[in-house]
């Protein structure tokens, strides 16, 4: 397999599933001296989500820096036009410093932005966004519905009368702007992939589903044993989280969290995740200590919560597989129009590898 011609002005992106071996081989890129790692991952962002985002230990990333990566704290966001500001301005740093931007993560959506690009449609305006949302409660969404019918024919057509988020959204962006979405929608979009003076390179990879299962199992029962439930403790501890946050409907957190709920170790009050009076966060229901005084229920509960989190993951990586398949279509298909962006496609990390090294 003939290896691929990394010119300076290069941007390589690694695409594959979670628990598919591409940290390990952006740690050998890294080696090489030639590349910086920049995090394409969701859930890495959060400072304190260790255990079960499998984040590098403290020494990977001393010895292995990676860009965005522990930014922000779990009760704070961090959205996709953030992602892409930020990769903009590291992309020129590295290439600056002489060196590759390595990309290296498993958020499809993110990769979507970079290749495919951003909607011009404007964020929501938090005063709007209240408004429009007294108005859906006081009048009902059918109201809503209704009035977007007047501002905006082609989306109130396209939009099920019931479709809350979707028509809420097009009444805020038109009462913020003056302008109905489906206009917004229909402007250009700019990717930074598309960029001529850079040389985009995304390299996907979508092993076999058999083996990727059996490694997903392995490495949430490393984080069972390594203290995933405490980590989710000490997290309600510090912060404070909603189940609805960002950080808290991670695949696995949200698992964490129900039965944290279900076996009365937490409650909600006033939205806000609480530890129960006399709780130790350092709780571990996968310890034999916890298992032999725990009541059996709460054995089972432990089991439904570990079903729950390896559908939640293989399910992630399904999606993740389905993505990549879109972004290889997308590549393909626009290649005469961005001649700078190519994707290629592998089975296996191996065969990455030996297209880089």
């Amino acid at each position: 397999m003939q290896k691929l011609n990394i010119t300076p002005n290069s941007v390589i992106s690694l695409m594959a599933p979670t628990a598919s071996g591409k940290t390990a081989l952006a740690y050998e890129l890294y080696d090489t001296g030639r590349y910086e790692l920049i995090s394409v991952d969701s859930a890495l962002i959060y400072r304190d989500m260790n255990i079960g985002t499998a984040k590098p230990t403290i020494q990977e990333l001393q010895d292995y820096p990676h860009h965005i990566v522990d930014i922000i704290d779990p009760n704070q966001t961090y959205n996709v036009a953030d992602f892409v500001r930020d990769v903009e301005r590291l992309i020129t740093d590295i290439h600056n410093r002489g060196k590759i931007p390595l990309l290296v993560g498993g958020t499809m959506m993110y990769y979507m932005a970079l290749f495919d690009g951003l909607s011009s449609v404007p964020d929501s305006d938090p005063i709007i966004r209240t408004e429009v949302e007294q108005w859906r409660q006081a009048e009902g969404i059918e109201a809503l519905h209704q009035y977007l019918h007047g501002i905006d024919e082609l989306t109130a057509k396209r939009l099920h009368s019931t479709d809350t988020q979707r028509i809420t959204r097009a009444v805020e962006v038109y009462k913020q702007t003056g302008k109905p979405i489906s206009e917004w929608q229909a402007l250009p979009k700019q990717a930074l992939a598309h960029n001529p003076q850079q040389n985009w390179i995304g390299l996907g990879v979508m092993p076999d589903r058999q083996w990727l299962h059996a490694r997903i199992e392995m490495r949430l029962e490393i984080m069972w044993q390594n203290g995933f439930v405490p980590e989710v403790l000490g997290l309600i501890k510090k912060y404070n989280l909603t189940q609805t946050m960002p950080s808290m409907r991670c695949v696995d957190y949200r698992q964490v969290i129900d039965y944290l709920l279900a076996v009365d170790k937490i409650y909600v009050e006033n939205g806000f995740l609480q530890l129960k009076e006399g709780v130790d966060e350092t709780f571990n229901p996968f310890s034999k200590k916890n298992q032999r005084k725990e009541l059996v229920v709460v054995d089972d509960a432990c089991q439904d919560m570990k079903n729950k989190a390896l559908y939640a993951t293989r399910q992630l990586a399904k999606r993740q597989t389905t993505w990549l398949r879109k972004l290889n279509k997308l590549a393909n298909s626009d290649l005469d129009n961005h001649k700078s962006l190519s994707i290629l496609s592998a089975n296996s990390i191996e065969k990455v590898k030996q297209l880089l090294i």
